[in-house]
């Protein structure tokens, strides 16, 4: 049996969602196509959308086959469609276009690739799975701080379209290579052993557990979804800052977001993940409140970044929950069935912040005590959870 550098892996599928997470640089492309075509902003939005909502799907569609073929086929066709969405949006003379090549072919990629990525480090690090996670959740999570600024001055440089082209073919290039990297977590799969206890999806979806853990990921997600989606706005009419101090606390979103998914991945090595989920739904609920408040700016950004801390730290630990609870065989599948709850939570965090904010004559305030309340569910299941679990196992 052939060895391999699980470490190398594992930074091979950290660079993969580095280029993945270039999508997150949505904003900086946005501007510049509303003044090129004269799109609206929601109109340009939703490209944005369709892209991250093909993630979940991309993940199921494509998750037996990466179950059944191995991680390294799925991921470069991944990097494939993900660098030539990009491409073929340089060619966009249309919403429509627009829409198919950034939205679904780039998204497609986008699915294929993480739900890789994601399944492989899971299983090649059963003793550290919350902090190979958490590392391999973070790369994505920092594409934005990467390419936004590369994506910037490719704009200023030589227009929009033509940054969408150098960067698709650069992406291409880099996950394709890297994918050769990549190698499956258990030969026996290849000869068609399947470990007790490891349930295909069918079964998983079958299972009561999955669906609270499921709606536990989804609550988990509300809060972090609703302050990365409006944090601009938010930091300006909420908290007070002028626009330069409202990009800067962007920037502490996103570098927050990521650095959760690395702290809390490996607390939850040490402490177990349920109890850490527990937490996290805790001080996520300190830092809405501390929002709802807003006693001095400085106050209300530490509870910016303790939501989009824990809202990272989701991210870096339900990869392992899921591998933990249904095996790894089947994992390229399952997981995608629980990354759609983070999906949900992309569209009820921003809408329950946009219309609590329009309901109250441009107040925040009330979404974020409605997520402060939300996050008091999620912490009320997960504690009994918890409680059944141990008294499953006791008896």
């Amino acid at each position: 049996m052939k060895t391999h550098n699980r470490w190398l892996v594992l930074a091979a599928c950290v660079v993969i969602n580095l280029c993945l997470g270039a999508g997150y640089a949505w904003s900086v492309f946005q501007g510049p196509l509303v003044e090129m075509f004269g799109f609206t902003p929601a109109q340009a939005t939703i490209a944005f959308s369709i892209s991250f909502g093909m993630g979940p799907i991309g993940m199921i569609l494509f998750g037996p086959l990466q179950d059944k073929k191995g991680p390294r086929r799925i991921t470069f066709v991944g990097g494939l469609l993900y660098g030539l969405g990009f491409i073929l949006t340089s060619f966009t003379t249309s919403l429509g276009w627009l829409y198919l090549s950034y939205g679904l072919v780039a998204g497609a990629g986008i699915g294929m690739a993480y739900g890789c990525t994601t399944a492989t480090t899971v299983a090649l690090f059963p003793d550290k799975r919350g902090l190979a996670s958490g590392l391999n959740a973070a790369g994505f999570g920092s594409g934005a701080v990467v390419f936004a600024p590369i994506a910037a001055a490719l704009i200023r440089s030589f227009g929009v379209l033509h940054a969408f082209r150098y960067l698709g073919i650069a992406i291409l290039i880099i996950i394709c290579a890297a994918s050769l990297l990549l190698v499956g977590p258990k030969e026996k799969q290849a000869q068609g052993a399947i470990p007790e206890g490891d349930k295909r999806p069918s079964e998983m979806l079958r299972m009561g557990r999955f669906w609270i853990l499921w709606v536990i990921y989804a609550i988990g997600g509300i809060s972090g979804m609703m302050i990365i989606g409006h944090a601009s706005p938010i930091s300006q009419e909420h908290i007070g800052y002028p626009l330069a101090m409202a990009t800067a606390v962007v920037s502490i979103v996103s570098l927050s977001n990521t650095l959760g998914r690395i702290f809390w991945g490996s607390m939850s090595d040490r402490f177990g993940r349920y109890p850490v989920v527990s937490m996290m739904f805790a001080v996520s609920t300190v830092g809405m409140v501390l929002m709802y408040l807003n006693l001095s700016p400085v106050i209300s950004v530490a509870g910016i970044v303790l939501i989009a801390l824990c809202y990272g730290g989701f991210l870096g630990i339900f990869p392992g929950i899921t591998v933990e609870n249904w095996g790894a065989t089947f994992n390229g599948s399952n997981y995608g069935y629980m990354f759609a709850a983070v999906g949900i939570a992309a569209v009820i965090g921003p809408v329950l912040a946009a219309s609590a904010k329009q309901a109250n004559a441009g107040d925040y305030g009330p979404a974020f005590f409605m997520a402060a309340a939300l996050n008091i569910v999620g912490l009320a299941l997960m504690l009994g959870f918890q409680k059944f679990q141990k008294k499953k196992a006791s008896e």
